[in-house]
């Protein structure tokens, strides 16, 4: 598969194929290409691979296109519109891998739906306690 035309809305990036199926992502998955300017977001070339925007340091893969989860999880959301948040800290604070959690988020690897429930309900759990303080 081959992109051959990208255009973008507020949440995703999308692509039209040679022959004229459409598929989108989440531009959470693409911090610089989420907070460019139109501008910037025009100024990209098509390679053999993927589309790539020099200005922003930024690739986009055409396979990336077909992955299955083309938007983040809840959880994967929360971290990636909360930058603020140490990953490695909060890790530690439930006793998981800094990495590991950091995989999850980027969709390296793919938690388990209780291993994705215990990483939610200790987000939960700390903003109790913040609302407590």
């Amino acid at each position: 598969m081959k992109i051959k035309e990208i255009w973008f809305d507020t949440e995703r990036i999308w692509g039209r194929d040679e022959e004229g199926k459409e598929y989108s992502q989440s531009l959470l998955w693409y911090p610089r290409l989420r907070t460019a300017s139109e501008e910037e977001r025009k100024n990209y070339t098509l390679g053999l691979g993927g589309i790539h925007w020099r200005m922003l340091d930024e690739d986009v893969s055409f396979e990336s296109f077909e992955y299955e989860d083309a938007g983040p999880s809840a959880m994967q959301r929360f971290f990636l519109t909360h930058k603020e948040i140490n990953i490695a800290e909060f890790a530690r604070s439930m006793g998981l891998n800094p990495t590991l959690l950091r995989n999850y988020i980027n969709g390296f690897k793919k938690p388990s739906k209780e291993r994705e429930q215990e990483i939610i309900e200790h987000i939960h759990k700390l903003g109790k306690e913040m609302l407590a303080a």
